[in-house]
């Protein structure tokens, strides 16, 4: 994942790939096929890491809204943090393979997707606990917070200013909890 990150798909080397993992290009090809295999892995455990890291931020006894705020916050530290370790792999490889690869596109969008429905029910439960209005949609909730977060991601990476990242964070918290 880190080599990908860094350098992204096509810049990255069998050379890198062979010191990120400290196998043998032989080892890589018979355990993944090819560079693509070993990315296609990369996003599997990318979104099995991801998964296990938002859950985390729910399991604390919070209100739900108030986790939501803690994601956000943590999703800022990684935008102004300028640690390509810290980037998303999701944004990464969609911005860069998704037209060019049918499968690649379909893995990244069903993990954005996932991440939608998981948002989803976290509104529905802050409109449960009176944290946000009954009548607003946690789905639409959902798709503007996650549109939200990919747009800090990607402006980030031209516009690193923290202070702006935060105000920008700041807004979409406040609209959603409007």
């Amino acid at each position: 994942m880190t080599a990908f990150l860094h350098k992204g798909y096509a810049k990255t080397s069998m050379q890198d790939l062979k010191k990120a993992t400290g196998l043998h290009p032989g080892s890589i090809y018979c355990a993944f096929e090819n560079k693509r295999g070993l990315l296609l892995a990369a996003l599997e455990q990318y979104r099995l890491d991801r998964t296990a890291e938002f859950e985390r931020f729910f399991s604390a006894a919070q209100l739900s809204i108030v986790n939501l705020k803690t994601y956000l916050d943590n999703v800022v530290a990684e935008c102004i943090s300028g640690d390509s370790a810290k980037a998303c792999l999701l944004t990464k490889a969609l911005n860069e393979m998704a037209e060019q690869d049918e499968e690649i596109q379909q893995i990244i969008s069903g993990n954005l997707f996932s991440l939608q429905q998981s948002l989803a029910e976290k509104f529905a439960q802050a409109k449960i606990e009176k944290s946000i209005s009954a009548k607003k949609d946690s789905d639409h909730l959902a798709r503007y917070f996650l549109m939200g977060i990919y747009g800090l991601r990607t402006f980030a990476q031209t516009h690193p200013e923290a202070e702006v990242i935060e105000q920008l964070a700041e807004q979409l918290y406040s609209d959603i909890c409007r």
